[in-house]
């Protein structure tokens, strides 16, 4: 459990297990490092203990040393008082929260597969260009075929309709030799930005999901917040629109938001806000933004002193070089990718539905409030 402000401030409290499931580790002694005690407490029951509230608000209290810098002291848990039920209910409660978290966890490893299937796709057609490579190849060697002929040999994992929709030839641009027909562009043709600004504050009781820079940091998940905890101007948050954060490029911050009608979504300034231009996709967007190119070309426009806080400029951005396919492989690549992302949109968004039954039932079952057979019945429901 880490003990400086900021990361007690965020939560950060994690499970240590060995690779293979022997040997010890190192780490920061900017952690505390806790175990059950044998006979007393369980594991799993002593990690999510340390997640309630309850603990939290000790160890907040505890701190000392100057202000941005304070800590935990390491002896602090010892005066610390806390009900600990008999053992056989610390590990019904353990399981109980682990099924979750391991939920959770599935829906993490599932997404990160989906993602990279898209980008594979991505990379094969526009990076790479292995459907035009391939059909080149086989020209060189049946130049009297026809585009049928060879579309079917040099592609025989791609539906002919697809295949046919590449060409078989190369021809030089300013990024390169790119396929016969395609064209070189700026992100702005791809794109829209998007200005709308709202004060939060204006509306303190209405509960509005805020993407921050933060939040796309632990794991892309928005808080609900009310308007009179947000303290400064935002940029309001549309349906289909996509999150690129300007703040220190090097960091690929790349966000497909989960908006829904009737959400009032607000994010940080430090993000563009894009609106895709037809015939693009939010698929094909999310995938370029996050190319080596792009990113590479990103990078080479930052400003500013600072490493922590070196930005790109918006117009610099918008102007960035990109690779122009026609809009018949667009629409291709829109029906090879689409459900792939949407489903990593569903995942995210029951893992949100999960973590915040496990954070309710949390404080209720470690201070007894909640029977375990209860907390059983409710994970049911939910699973």
């Amino acid at each position: 459990m880490a003990r400086i402000t900021p990361c007690l401030e965020n939560g950060k409290i994690a499970r240590y297990a060995a690779p293979g499931g022997e040997g010890d580790g190192h780490g920061s002694t900017e952690f505390v490092v806790i175990r059950g005690r044998p006979n007393v407490t369980d594991n799993g029951f002593a990690y999510y203990l340390t997640k309630w509230e309850g603990v939290r608000q000790y160890c907040i209290s505890q701190m000392t040393g100057s202000s941005g810098r304070q800590r935990v002291p390491l002896s602090a848990l010892t005066h610390l008082e806390v009900t600990i039920p008999p053992l056989k209910e610390q590990r019904a409660i353990a399981c109980i929260l682990g099924s979750l978290d391991d939920k959770i966890e599935l829906n993490r490893r599932m997404n990160r597969t989906l993602e990279e299937m898209a980008r594979a796709i991505f990379k094969s057609w526009f990076i790479d260009f292995d459907p035009v490579r391939a059909k080149a190849a086989v020209r060189r060697e049946h130049p009297k075929w026809t585009d049928e002929q060879v579309s079917r040999a040099a592609c025989p994992k791609l539906k002919p309709e697809i295949a046919r929709l590449f060409p078989d030839s190369f021809e030089d641009s300013e990024l390169g030799e790119i396929p016969k027909g395609w064209r070189v562009g700026c992100f702005g043709d791809v794109v829209r930005q998007l200005r709308d600004q709202e004060n939060p504050l204006a509306s303190p009781r209405t509960l509005f999901r805020h993407f921050s820079i933060p939040a796309f940091d632990d794991g892309q998940s928005p808080k609900l917040e009310y308007g009179e905890n947000i303290r400064s101007i935002k940029f309001q948050v549309p349906e289909n629109s996509i999150l690129l954060s300007k703040l220190n490029p090097e960091i690929p911050r790349v966000w497909m938001v989960d908006v829904q009608p009737g959400d009032r979504a607000v994010c940080s300034t430090e993000f563009l806000v894009l609106s895709i231009l037809p015939p693009f996709t939010r698929s094909f967007v999310y995938c370029l933004a996050l190319s080596p190119l792009f990113r590479q070309q990103i990078e080479g426009l930052v400003t500013g002193t600072s490493k922590s806080h070196q930005r790109a400029e918006v117009s610099s951005i918008l102007k960035v070089a990109v690779i122009i396919p026609p809009a018949s492989v667009v629409r291709a690549f829109k029906h090879a990718a689409d459900s792939l992302l949407a489903r990593t949109l569903e995942c995210r968004r029951e893992s949100l539905t999960l973590a915040a039954l496990r954070d309710a039932l949390l404080p209720k079952l470690v201070a007894g409030e909640l029977r375990i057979k209860d907390a059983e019945r409710i994970v049911a429901r939910c699973a």
